[in-house]
């Protein structure tokens, strides 16, 4: 089928409406990885899934509303199985979540050619901002390539040169380094793809030695982080050679790595220190709820839920009015933690990234603290390549 072809059986699957909007009960189906080392993401974004649920009351426009959890293993055919199942054994209404670029592209054709409305509460491959984008399609979060950008675009007004690159091989590391070099202006010391779920980077770090860069840069989602900081930070190279990061050193990983990160920079969209007054509720709240502090995945599962809640409002809880609800998150009309956005015509969001620096809270805890803005209203580089009409 064409790609136009897609699009239009999807919009008239939309315009049918799935049979699962008979139902008087809006449910969610939430795929994230629920095992493993990954496994304090998934615990993340599900404690602020509930959170969102329970300050609704459990209810959407007098609805009751359901979160259906699903655990991909950090597998795309499982994630894709699990999303199978929601569909059609739960005949969910919503289908959210997704940690992985690779387990959200797996998830994409089974929900997308059903009608139902898929929102990534993390994942952002090139590939669904540009020639996959569809109607049904929205992200609460960013396309892979934004948070890199941003460093990058730090890094060069700093005059960093001579970057050595590391990523895990899969999408969103492809992906990852990709944004970066799109803003970094310096020389590229090495590029490196490490294996996913990978604990021992001893060869690597020897070989960050040897080559002597003036500073790295690497993503290490989840577990990854974990054992690449404290790698680094043993081998002594820290001191010597300034690591520069995304998405590896959050609230998910800095509990396990102490002071190992202390100093480093991050970039991102959002940081608990947001002084909206959406975030600063979702902060107090989720701190109250679970005693910890709440990463950039727990707010991005917090938004998906109350977006979805903005759209059945929309449509004061006709289930039926698909297209009547992707009007409504197009308008993204809800109290977003990052504060106000919008959604550009590929449906990722246009917002601002933000830079951050490791150190301590007032009460000793490790985190990100805001140091400034890097982008404001920023675009992901694959709209252009999004043919579809808002």
């Amino acid at each position: 089928m064409t790609r136009t072809g897609v699009i239009a059986a999807a919009v008239l699957a939309l315009a049918a409406g799935p049979a699962m909007a008979q139902q008087k009960t809006v449910k969610i189906g939430f795929i994230t990885t629920l095992s493993g080392p990954a496994g304090i993401i998934g615990k993340h974004m599900k404690d602020a899934a509930d959170l969102a649920l329970k300050e609704l009351h459990g209810k959407m426009d007098g609805l009751k509303a359901e979160i259906i959890y699903g655990d991909d293993q950090f597998k795309p055919d499982v994630g894709r199985q699990v999303a199978e199942e929601m569909l059609k054994r739960d005949k969910v209404n919503f289908v959210t979540g997704i940690i992985w670029s690779n387990v959200l592209l797996a998830v994409r054709q089974p929900v997308l050619s059903s009608g139902t409305i898929l929102i990534s509460a993390n994942a952002g491959p090139h590939e669904l901002a540009g020639p996959l984008c569809a109607p049904n399609f929205f992200s609460t979060s960013w396309q892979n390539d934004e948070t890199p950008e941003a460093m990058g675009q730090f890094m060069t007004e700093h005059k960093i040169t001579d970057v050595y690159l590391m990523a895990p091989n899969y999408a969103a590391g492809k992906d990852m380094l990709s944004g970066f070099k799109r803003y970094f202006k310096g020389k590229i010391a090495a590029e490196v793809y490490t294996r996913m779920g990978q604990s021992d980077y001893q060869a690597e770090i020897s070989n960050i030695r040897a080559a002597k860069p003036k500073a790295v840069f690497v993503f290490m989602p989840g577990g990854m982080g974990i054992q690449f900081m404290k790698q680094y930070a043993q081998s002594g190279l820290r001191d010597q050679i300034p690591l520069y990061s995304v998405f590896t050193a959050d609230e998910t990983t800095l509990p396990a790595v102490d002071g190992a990160a202390a100093g480093n920079y991050e970039a991102g969209f959002w940081n608990y220190d947001l002084k909206n007054p959406a975030n600063k509720k979702f902060v107090a709240d989720f701190r109250k709820s679970y005693g910890y502090i709440p990463s950039y995945y727990a707010a991005q599962s917090y938004d998906a839920i109350n977006l979805i809640d903005s759209a059945v409002r929309a449509v004061h809880g006709n289930l039926k009015n698909a297209k009547g609800m992707l009007a409504a998150i197009d308008k993204a009309d809800y109290a977003s933690v990052r504060g106000p956005y919008k959604y550009n015509t590929n449906h990722f969001p246009i917002e601002n990234f933000y830079l951050f620096k490791i150190g301590k809270t007032p009460d000793g805890v490790y985190a990100r603290k805001t140091i400034g803005v890097i982008f404001h209203d920023h675009k992901d580089a694959y709209y252009k390549e999004c043919h579809m009409a808002k």
